[in-house]
C-alpha cells in the first residue's frame, strides 16, 4: 500500500470526519441558539431569515477557493487530512505555504506524493497544526481585554486608526509574499539568465494574473463600492491564477 493509499484510507476518513461532524453540530447548535436569542430580543424573524439565507448563498462561491486547496492538497497529503485543515481553522493561503516549507525542511524538493513518507506527512501535518493553533489559545487569555478595549475605543468614538496589530499583519503579509516573489524571479534568473524567458515561467505568470485579477476585485470593492464581491476575490484569483498556467504549459 502506497503512503497515498492510507492517507486516504477509511481510518482517515473516519477521524477527520468525525472532528469535522463535531464542529458542524456545534456550528448548528450555535444557529439555533442565535436564533432563539434574536427572537427573544424581538428581531423580525422574517429579516433573520433573510439574512441566513443570503449568508448561506454568498458563502458558496468564496467556498470554491477553499475546494481548490483541497484538490491541490489532496495529491500528496491525501483527502482527508486537507480537507479537515481547510473545513475547521484553517486557512488556504497558510496551509499551502507552511505546507510546502514544512515539505522542504523535511529533505523534499516538492511537496508530491512521489517524495512523501509516513515520516514526512507527520511533520507536515504537525507543523501545519501547531503553527495555528495559538490564535485559539492566546484568545482564551487576552480576548476579554481585547475585546473591552474595542469597546473602549468603541465608547469614546475612536475609529478608522490602525492598531498595531492590523499594521504588523499588514507588515508581515508583504514580506511573506516579497519573499515568494523574490524567490521565484531569483531561481528563474538564476537558471535561465536575466534575458532568456525559455525556462519555468509559469509562477511568475500565475503571480501576476493573480496579482492583476486581486486588484481588479480591490478596484471594485473600495472605488466602485461593490464591498459584495471581496468575499470572491480569493476564489477569483485562485481560479484565474490556475487557469493562466494551465495556458502557459499548454503553448
Amino acid at each position: 500500500m502506497t503512503i497515498l493509499n492510507q492517507l486516504n484510507s477509511a481510518p482517515m476518513y473516519l477521524i477527520c470526519g468525525g472532528i469535522i461532524a463535531f464542529v458542524a453540530v456545534v456550528c448548528v447548535i450555535f444557529l439555533i441558539r442565535a436564533y432563539r436569542a434574536g427572537k427573544a430580543l424581538g428581531m423580525d424573524e422574517t429579516k433573520m431569515k433573510r439574512t441566513i439565507i443570503s449568508s448561506a448563498t454568498f458563502s458558496v462561491l468564496p467556498s470554491i477557493g477553499i475546494l481548490l486547496g483541497v484538490i491541490a492538497l489532496s495529491g500528496s497529503l491525501g483527502t482527508p487530512w486537507p480537507w479537515l485543515r481547510l473545513s475547521v481553522i484553517g486557512a488556504l493561503h497558510y496551509e499551502t505555504q507552511v505546507a510546502q516549507a514544512a515539505a522542504e525542511q523535511v529533505g523534499m524538493t516538492t511537496l508530491s506524493a512521489s517524495e512523501m513518507t509516513a515520516t514526512s506527512f507527520s511533520t507536515i501535518a504537525l507543523l501545519m497544526s501547531i503553527c495555528i493553533m495559538w490564535g485559539m489559545v492566546l484568545s482564551i487569555f487576552l480576548n476579554k481585554k481585547y475585546t473591552q478595549k474595542l469597546t473602549k475605543n468603541s465608547s469614546s468614538g475612536k475609529s478608522g486608526t490602525a492598531g498595531f496589530a492590523d499594521l504588523a499583519m499588514t507588515a508581515m503579509f508583504i514580506g511573506l509574499v516579497s519573499t515568494y516573489i523574490g524567490r521565484y524571479i531569483g531561481g528563474f534568473i538564476s537558471e535561465n539568465g536575466l534575458f532568456t524567458f525559455h525556462g519555468d515561467i509559469i509562477p511568475l505568470v500565475v503571480m501576476v494574473v493573480s496579482a492583476l485579477v486581486m486588484g481588479i476585485f480591490v478596484f471594485l470593492s473600495e472605488k466602485k463600492k461593490l464591498g459584495w464581491v471581496d468575499s470572491f476575490s480569493i476564489a477569483g484569483s485562485m481560479i484565474a491564477g490556475m487557469t493562466a498556467a494551465v495556458i502557459v504549459g499548454l503553448i
